[in-house]
């Protein structure tokens, strides 16, 4: 009996330390984003799904705690400062104000970014390429040049440029500087409506009912949040709706040249492993997104009074929707 007993005791007694042992070798990993919308839920995906194709997976050695600023910035900081507090082995900013936060509370926990557009003059990281620091990831600057003029050939008949933005996103003021130059070297006129948070989207799209022929939508979280706002404005008034991230193209926009956000998570999902396999984070080089492609919505341009070259879309389009909503080209 007493021998049982002993044996027992012992079983015991290992059981709590081999517990506790994989208890201590599971991967903390703080992730955190401005707001939920496709694009940046993509960019989750994409992180997560590399990092389980490095054997770092959720549930078995990972543990992610996920947060959502809900778009409120100072949001961002409190999130940032909880994964400092409870020492996360690694944290995952997607957009620009997650990671300015994390990158001022932290120097020591490694960071990687994505979804943001200009690392170096947000004060993200000192450097592209290896950083030297705890930091590294993804940038998704976005072809803004590129993208106005193929929206126009799109849209030949525009002549007056709208957008709406948010203009306390630092990763917004960017784009819109490139964008207004870009439409106002082809000639045509650039009308700006700004907004403080999604509830004023609806109200801002209204506000540009009969001062422009055509919408462009660029990086602003704020905006693509409530995207379906400014669908509902395009759709009553006949204004063509484009936009820079491609998963705003099946919620109601004609067109989108941009990059595939899964990818964008993807990349940034493989950095992080590296990292997690015992490379410095500043010796793993941030650098920026690749992979772009031209989706086309038809029922959106049917639903908004938009004419599209036929040729232009049968060449270009990587992946086309038709005037039913259904996948036509593409996958």
């Amino acid at each position: 009996m007493k021998r049982m007993m002993l044996i027992l005791i012992l079983l015991v007694t290992m059981g709590l330390i081999f517990g506790n042992g994989l208890a201590a070798k599971m991967i903390r990993i703080g992730e955190h984003q401005i707001v939920a919308h496709p694009a940046l839920d993509n960019d989750s995906k994409g992180f997560k799904v590399a990092l389980e194709e490095e054997g770092f997976i959720e549930g078995k050695n990972v543990v992610f705690d996920r947060q959502n600023a809900q778009g409120d910035q100072p949001n961002c900081a409190i999130i940032a400062r909880k994964f400092v507090d409870d020492q996360v082995d690694l944290i995952h900013a997607i957009s620009t104000p997650n990671a300015q936060a994390t990158v001022k509370l932290t120097k020591t926990i490694p960071v990687v970014f994505s979804s943001v557009t200009d690392p170096v003059k947000t004060g993200i990281a000192p450097k592209m390429g290896k950083t030297g620091t705890n930091v590294t990831g993804v940038s998704d600057r976005w072809p803004i040049t590129l993208q106005c003029k193929m929206y126009q050939d799109l849209a030949p008949n525009a002549k007056r440029w709208g957008t709406i933005y948010n203009p306390g996103d630092v990763n917004v003021t960017f784009h819109i500087k490139e964008m207004k130059e870009a439409i106002e070297a082809m000639g045509a006129k650039f009308v700006e409506a700004q907004v403080s948070s999604s509830s004023e989207v609806l109200q801002a799209a209204q506000s540009l009912v009969g001062r422009v022929d055509a919408i462009h939508i660029t990086s602003d979280n704020t905006v693509v949040s409530a995207f379906e706002a400014l669908v509902k404005v395009c759709n009553e008034n006949n204004i063509p709706l484009f936009a820079g991230d491609r998963d705003s193209v099946p919620r109601g926009a004609v067109a989108a040249y941009g990059l595939d956000y899964f990818m964008v998570g993807y990349t940034a999902g493989k950095k992080a492993a590296r990292i997690l396999k015992g490379e410095a984070p500043g010796d793993v080089p941030a650098g920026l997104a690749a992979g772009y492609s031209l989706w086309v919505n038809l029922k959106a341009a049917k639903d908004q009074g938009a004419s599209l070259p036929a040729t232009l879309v049968e060449k270009a389009a990587d992946k086309v929707w038709d005037q039913k909503g259904n996948v036509i080209k593409g996958k």
